[in-house]
């Protein structure tokens, strides 16, 4: 597999990952309790910071392997693009279960939800000074 793009961002004591349809990542710098999907923030990319040759495999409907790290555990997960996602926000992006589309979308019909998410990993996550990293892989060969 090839890597596509990487997003860094931070824990915060009040992630949840309790929500069933969407895993969310922000460049905002705080997150209050209503954000139940919201996997860091402090993210170093949104939709529009993306790579080109991301962006135009999204555009294309093609499916993205997600790879998230915190420390040394690691979760996966895949979704599909669509040439309906405009990848235009400049604050968020949203992994959705659904095929719901919105200038915050980046993959849809993806295999996991916040709630799915390894408790691990979110456990680590809830102590700010951790990091996560989420690598976008496409899917040319398997790994």
């Amino acid at each position: 597999m090839t890597i596509l793009d990487s997003i860094n961002a931070t824990g915060h004591s009040l992630i949840q990952c309790t929500h069933s349809t969407t895993i969310e990542l922000t460049k905002d710098n705080y997150l209050t309790k209503k954000g139940t999907c919201i996997l860091g923030i402090k993210a170093t990319k949104a939709c529009y910071d993306l790579t080109p040759e991301l962006k135009r495999k999204i555009m294309a409907g093609e499916k993205i392997n997600v790879v998230i790290k915190v420390s040394n555990v690691v979760d996966r997960f895949y979704g599909y693009g669509s040439k309906k996602l405009t990848l235009l926000n400049t604050k968020d992006l949203v992994f959705r279960k659904s095929g719901y589309v919105c200038d915050r979308t980046i993959l849809i019909k993806c295999t996991k939800s916040s709630m799915d998410l390894n408790r691990n990993l979110i456990k680590k996550l809830t102590n700010s000074k951790n990091h996560i990293s989420i690598i976008f892989k496409d899917n040319d060969v398997d790994e």
